[in-house]
């Protein structure tokens, strides 16, 4: 996918472009919020990334809880798709982020300490959960609190 995205960065610039991102919301076994502190900005948000070319979106957010996480997980619904955002990264590119969300339970693995892209692995009460690193992750959040699904923004 950094192939493709970094193709499409030399033809467009840093023009926008809408991103196509996937990933899960799950719980550990103590029905604990489990989330990433993240190691770009780190502040916590949830588990997930681009969606690679070939792909399914929820093989895609399979795939970035796997190694952004440790843990493997299934996915067991649609929580919500967040299509209204905009981001402009540290390297000036701009895109329209499109997240598909899903629910997922956690299947096997082993927690990781850290990587290239998680600092840490927290779990959370929704009583009590972090400032997520950006709008589209809060509002995923907020919408999880209230007991939302099937979310369209």
């Amino acid at each position: 996918m950094e192939d493709y995205i970094k193709g499409l960065r030399k033809k467009v610039g840093h023009d926008k472009v809408i991103l196509n991102y996937a990933g899960c919301v799950f719980f550990n076994e103590d029905g604990k919020l489990v989330l990433q502190k993240r190691s770009d900005c780190n502040e916590w948000g949830f588990f997930g990334g681009l969606v690679e070319l070939g792909e399914s979106l929820a093989e895609a957010a399979v795939r970035e809880v796997k190694e952004e996480s440790g843990y493997d997980v299934a996915v067991t619904s649609l929580f919500g798709i967040y299509s209204k955002y905009f981001a402009t990264y540290a390297n000036q590119d701009e895109a329209q982020t499109v997240c598909t969300l899903f629910k997922a339970k956690i299947i096997g693995g082993t927690p990781i300490v850290a990587n290239r892209e998680t600092n840490e692995i927290g779990y959370f009460d929704l009583s009590d959960p972090p400032k997520m690193f950006c709008r589209q992750h809060q509002d995923v959040l907020d919408d999880l609190i209230s007991g939302k699904e099937f979310v369209y923004r």
